[in-house]
């Protein structure tokens, strides 16, 4: 794609003022960088991704105000984390993270383990604990 063609769609870019880096060819011919603020297509993917993550968060609200899960999924939803990423974060077998995932086992859980996926959310342990239900 030529520079001059360089898509400069309105996209969810544009309103943090950020431009993405894109290669293009100049009037020679020859590779050269360039800004652009959007490309509808990719736009449109993005908002559904968004979409997508937080109806993810939703439901996983709903989970935990119904009694299905604990906390943590909630929380693992927000901050756009899966059972690998978590696991590794909070320093536990994935088997381990999951188990925490039941309500029943979050009751008994120590300070200490609540501590950890406290400070891997970037939350206190009363916030963990209690920001969903009120």
């Amino acid at each position: 794609m030529e520079k001059d063609q360089v898509p400069q769609d309105q996209s969810n870019l544009t309103k943090n003022n950020v431009k993405e880096l894109l290669y293009a060819t100049d009037e020679n011919g020859n590779y050269t960088t360039t800004l652009s603020t959007g490309w509808e297509p990719k736009t449109i993917a993005l908002s559904n991704s968004i979409d997508e993550i937080n109806e993810r968060i939703a439901d996983a609200k709903q989970q935990v105000l119904n009694g299905e899960v604990s906390p943590i999924v909630y929380f693992m939803e927000a901050n756009k984390m899966d059972l690998n990423i978590l696991s590794s974060y909070v320093g536990f077998w994935k088997w381990r993270v999951k188990r925490h995932f039941k309500p029943s086992v979050f009751a008994t859980l120590s300070d200490k383990v609540l501590q950890k996926y406290a400070d891997t959310f970037g939350i206190s342990i009363e916030e963990l604990k209690n920001s969903i239900t009120k």
